[in-house]
């Protein structure tokens, strides 16, 4: 027959413990054996535990009477795991006639890593626009002092401040198209979309950019006609992003082609599929950036990528629309062979 305060400490849905009064482990869940281990019962909990912090919190409970909260740091075998642990005394439980504490281990890891997570995207967004701000700072200090009566240097200054200024509306504006895919990420879109299409109109506004680069934009369809279900402008976004990454990054090959192929059973998304790549002949990037390519901000090359107009944003809007629409975002290259940006939707 199970102990009454294992029994008891069954509902609990966290990992949790009961130390009595000689300082061992009387009872415990299975969430606590899966997270100490199994041979943890009537062990001295100092022999379990071993952090500092948390020993002094379960002694402090079992001496005062009090309640106390420690953190526990563990390790799963892939990230970091970190707990708070509450630590409150219980006077007289049976069968124990002297108190005893109850430990409960809360994981807060991801509340942890979202805070992180938004200290970061803070600090990043306070450093891009950091730089334009203080550019036009400068420029309108010049033009108020040395250069008030020098209508030469007004134009020049004037255009540096357009650049710049530039730079923070594009910023602001991925900022925005971000936070608008974020909140719609779960929401799955229900029209029709010719993929065709939308790759067409693509082409047609990036004709321009591709025609200063002097590169060459290939379309390559299966059928004139390839519908999925998903959202227009939002697909039309991802397009654009993939394709004017191409042009600007890669373009140094010359060329930039874009394929539609139809599978029926995608060994992916275990369905019928629809697959656009994106490749281009550049110069590549090296396998150790790929993991990171879709995390905000992040850039292989942040000068360029200044000078190119980049947000460093735009992968990342990339990865929320795909993933809003069910579907995968591939990226491969090698350094000196170009890079294939592959978009796996479901049909």
């Amino acid at each position: 027959m199970s102990h009454p305060l294992t029994v008891l400490l069954q509902a609990i849905p966290l990992p949790a413990i009961v130390v009595d009064q000689s300082e061992h482990i009387a009872a415990e869940n299975d969430e606590a054996v899966n997270l100490l281990g199994e041979h943890i019962h009537r062990h001295h909990y100092a022999t379990i535990l071993r952090q500092p912090p948390i020993l002094e919190s379960i002694e402090a409970c079992l001496q005062r009477g009090t309640q106390y909260t420690s953190r526990f740091l563990t390790n799963d075998g892939q990230q970091d795991i970190t707990y708070i642990v509450t630590c409150r005394y219980i006077s007289e439980i049976p069968p124990l006639s002297l108190g005893c504490a109850l430990v409960i281990f809360q994981d807060i890891t991801q509340l942890e890593q979202a805070d992180q997570m938004r200290r970061e995207f803070v600090a990043n967004v306070s450093h891009e626009l950091r730089s334009p701000l203080t550019a036009l700072s400068g420029f309108i200090e010049t033009l108020r002092g040395h250069a008030r009566d020098d209508p030469a240097n007004w134009v020049r200054f004037l255009d540096f401040m357009e650049v710049e200024t530039g730079r923070m509306t594009r910023l602001v504006g991925d900022l925005l198209s971000l936070s608008r895919v974020e909140s719609y990420e779960r929401v799955r879109p229900e029209s029709q979309v010719d993929i065709v299409s939308e790759l067409q109109s693509t082409f047609q506004s990036l004709k321009l950019v591709a025609d200063e680069m002097r590169v060459t934009l290939n379309l390559t369809v299966s059928r004139s006609k390839v519908d999925v279900t998903g959202d227009c402008d939002q697909l039309q976004q991802v397009f654009s992003n993939l394709i004017e990454n191409a042009i600007k990054y890669g373009g140094s090959g010359g060329v930039v082609n874009v394929s539609v192929a139809e599978y029926e059973r995608d060994t992916v998304l275990l369905g019928p599929s629809v697959h656009i790549v994106v490749t281009d002949k550049g110069p590549g990037i090296d396998a150790a950036h790929l993991p990171r390519l879709t995390e905000r901000f992040y850039r292989v090359d942040s000068h360029r990528s200044r000078e190119r107009g980049g947000t460093g944003l735009g992968l990342a809007i990339v990865k929320h629309i795909v993933n809003r629409h069910k579907g995968r975002l591939r990226i491969d290259s090698e350094v000196g062979r170009g890079a294939s940006f592959a978009v796996l939707l479901p049909k």
